[in-house]
């Protein structure tokens, strides 16, 4: 009896140092907020864009966009000239980018040397590329919506109305685009290569004022986040069948879907980043809430690293002795914007400013990435 008492307690151990191990295996697995660089430089900024493949960060700021390593986050340049931007986009065959500013800027990707300008109508804002047909939309609160540039050349090749005010899109690489509309609490559903409305997908009060838009291209899964109340809607992009709704953080402006760890990030102005985990094409659920900063509600993912990036003011660094943003004007006032979101760092589509030189980039992952 002793004997095998004792023989019991070791394996009881033995099982407990197991699990000990495999917990401890586990340590340090959340995603957390693991590095913070405080880059400086005026001006308002909205929409931030990781091209994974060029390594390069851009961050439009008021009349131009600065240009970062995505390894590093020192400055690798500047795109001048680009007036009211708000976002970038590139493709990453002919390596042009292009910004959602008027007009149009277009540059290549290796050097940051402006290619050519492209006058558009409308006021653009949101921007997105769409690989199946190698076209850049430029989006619009005001008509026309879209704004359809070949990404070869940069020919304008027409518009798309959407009936709405776009705010952010996605592609899923076969000739569908989905876009949220803002002030229609819907999703715009559009054939990429008739530039045509083809429908739209209601969020049945779920959540208003969508600003966040994320899709699961395997799947077919759309995660469509907004602001009142401040949730996050699962639905079936096929037919718009609404799967779930989630909570999220309040003052979304931004959400990205990582095929690699199937989940969704969704940013938002109250310093806020949701983590959204899909087990299945039916089961998702909030994985982790990470703490960032107040203000940063525009994200991009690093396809590479699976990190995401945000950008906004950080309260913790010394102001720049110099007078702030005498090289960049303010963008123009944007009225399409829902109440309670205007002025300030959670300001309409990001029209954030603070203190000169406290401007920073924050980077979200996994340490053991």
């Amino acid at each position: 009896m002793r004997k095998a008492a004792a023989a019991l307690l070791l394996a009881s151990l033995a099982a407990f140092g197991a699990v000990a191990v495999a917990q401890d295996t586990t340590a340090g697995s959340d995603y957390k907020l693991i590095k913070k660089a405080a880059v400086g430089g005026n001006g308002g900024f909205d929409y931030v864009f990781a091209d994974a493949d060029g390594r390069k960060l851009y961050v439009p700021r008021s009349n131009r966009v600065d240009v970062f390593d995505l390894d590093t986050l020192k400055p690798a340049g500047t795109i001048d000239q680009t007036n009211g931007v708000h976002g970038a986009a590139v493709d990453p065959k002919t390596k042009h980018g292009f910004c959602s500013s008027n007009p149009v800027v277009m540059w290549d990707t290796d050097t940051l040397k402006t290619i050519k300008t492209i006058p558009v109508q409308g006021r653009p804002d949101g921007i997105l590329f769409d690989p199946f047909t190698q076209h850049v939309m430029i989006l619009s609160h005001s008509q026309p919506n879209v704004t359809v540039i070949d990404s070869n050349d940069g020919a304008v090749l027409g518009t798309i109305d959407l009936t709405g005010q776009p705010e952010q899109g996605a592609s899923d690489g076969a000739g569908k685009l989905y876009i949220s509309l803002e002030d229609q609490s819907k999703v715009a559903v559009v054939d990429s290569k008739a530039m045509k409305l083809l429908k739209t997908y209601d969020l049945a009060g779920k959540t208003g004022n969508p600003a966040g838009l994320a899709l699961d291209a395997k799947n077919h899964i759309l995660f469509v986040s907004g602001r009142t109340p401040a949730a996050c809607v699962i639905m079936n992009a096929d037919d718009g069948t609404i799967v779930t709704s989630l909570p999220v953080g309040n003052g979304v402006d931004a959400s990205e879907f990582n095929p690699k760890t199937m989940e969704a990030f969704i940013s938002t102005g109250d310093g806020k980043l949701t983590i959204i985990k899909e087990t299945d094409p039916k089961t998702f659920a909030v994985e982790q809430t990470v703490t960032t900063l107040q203000g940063a509600k525009t994200s991009t993912l690093d396809a590479k690293t699976n990190n995401i990036l945000l950008i906004t003011n950080d309260p913790s660094v010394p102001p720049a002795t110099e007078p702030a943003a005498a090289s960049a004007p303010a963008t123009a006032p944007d009225a399409g914007g829902p109440p309670g979101f205007g002025g300030g760092q959670f300001g309409r589509r990001g029209r954030g400013r603070g203190p000169a030189g406290t401007f920073s980039i924050l980077v979200v992952g996994k340490e053991s990435q």
